[in-house]
């Protein structure tokens, strides 16, 4: 081959290395482009690792010495990135910086090994006759500049992989952020439902609180009225809890509060908003069609069944219930509407004889 014909492929060999970005393709191209330029019969790409040379990859008539480690002070490519300089030997066996015992096996002859890199090499190209051969000042030149192309190309990866590292590094760090930011949303929502819930219920029997059930009935008022539906607003004092917390201490009386509140979710259904109005007194926005009657019924019903699984308690529980038919006063707000609630059930509480709890 001709000096311009191998200037030509030194300069497709430049332009190739400046596209490649891995290891592998940069291989390829040096050991093919290697071997055209010197006319050779063998090339290897050896890289320096640590203290080591590493033979990553080779183009030659036999094998020659790919995947395999030396030391750089016991071969001829790590005396070359030692001396950060090309070497070219004639006679292989006649240079005692040879390690004749590893090039026995294999054919060359001669060689031409060149640094990738003259600051710092990083690597070296390796050129490999079959016959006694020197090479000629224009072959060092056009390896030299193959190695000093190839230098750039495998910064140009280790750059690359860098910057991919980085974004990776970086992805991980943004998702492991999101999952963070996702979390802490997650909990803060959940905080704010928990405000939420405990700034409408009542903890001692959690049902609504009285906050609670002039949002939540309002609510249910305006659906029902709008769609014409039935619905009782209720409101149940609890009988004797004065007494009881006298006689007996507030715990009892607790107790006698919670009983209730069970009392009411037995009777009423989940649908129906239920409160606790304050200290002995509960309301009811019941949103069955259910009648007056039918709420004494129940109520009378459940009273009993406690009675009879609380047999032993100092107190017989007793419920005072008020009905009215937000119906029969359309323009009525719910305020307006539990003091009718609140009358009805006064009038209930008045016709009962006295009980004193024992």
């Amino acid at each position: 081959m001709q000096y311009q014909e191998k200037l030509e492929s030194l300069v497709e060999a430049v332009q190739q290395l400046s596209l490649a970005r891995d290891l592998d393709s940069v291989a390829a191209i040096v050991r093919g482009a290697a071997r055209k330029l010197a006319g050779s019969d063998g090339a290897s790409l050896v890289l320096r690792d640590a203290g080591q040379c590493y033979y990553f990859d080779e183009d030659a008539i036999s094998p020659l010495w790919k995947g395999q480690r030396f030391p750089l002070s016991q071969c001829i490519s790590g005396w070359c990135m030692l001396n950060r300089t090309a070497v070219a030997i004639e006679d292989i066996y006649a240079d005692e910086r040879i390690p004749h015992a590893a090039y026995r096996p294999t054919f060359v002859r001669s060689l031409l090994m060149t640094p990738i890199r003259t600051i710092e090499p990083i690597g070296a190209i390796g050129s490999y006759w079959a016959q006694h051969h020197t090479p000629s000042a224009d072959e060092t030149h056009l390896l030299q500049t193959l190695a000093n192309a190839t230098s750039v190309a495998l910064e140009n990866i280790q750059m690359h992989a860098e910057l991919e590292q980085r974004v990776l590094d970086r992805t991980e760090e943004l998702a492991r952020t999101n999952q963070l930011l996702r979390e802490e949303m997650l909990e803060r929502e959940r905080a704010e439902r928990e405000v939420r819930l405990l700034s409408l219920t009542d903890e001692l029997t959690g049902l609504h609180n009285r906050r609670g059930f002039q949002v939540l009935a309002t609510q249910e008022l305006e659906v029902v009225r709008r769609l014409h539906q039935p619905c009782r607003l209720i409101f149940i004092d609890l009988d004797g809890l004065k007494q009881v917390n006298d006689r007996h201490g507030h715990a009892a009386g607790d107790v006698m509060i919670r009983q209730a509140a069970e009392l009411m979710r037995v009777v009423f259904s989940e649908a129906d908003v239920l409160a606790r109005w304050g200290g002995d007194e509960f309301a009811v926005l019941a949103l069955d069609p259910i009648d007056e009657a039918t709420v004494r019924r129940r109520v009378e019903a459940g009273l009993k069944q406690l009675a009879a699984l609380h047999a032993n308690q100092p107190y017989v529980l007793s419920l005072s219930v008020g009905v009215i038919d937000p119906a029969d006063t359309p323009g009525a707000t719910l305020s307006e509407l539990l003091v009718q609630a609140d009358a009805a059930m006064y009038a209930i509480k008045a016709g009962k004889p006295s009980r004193v709890p024992a």
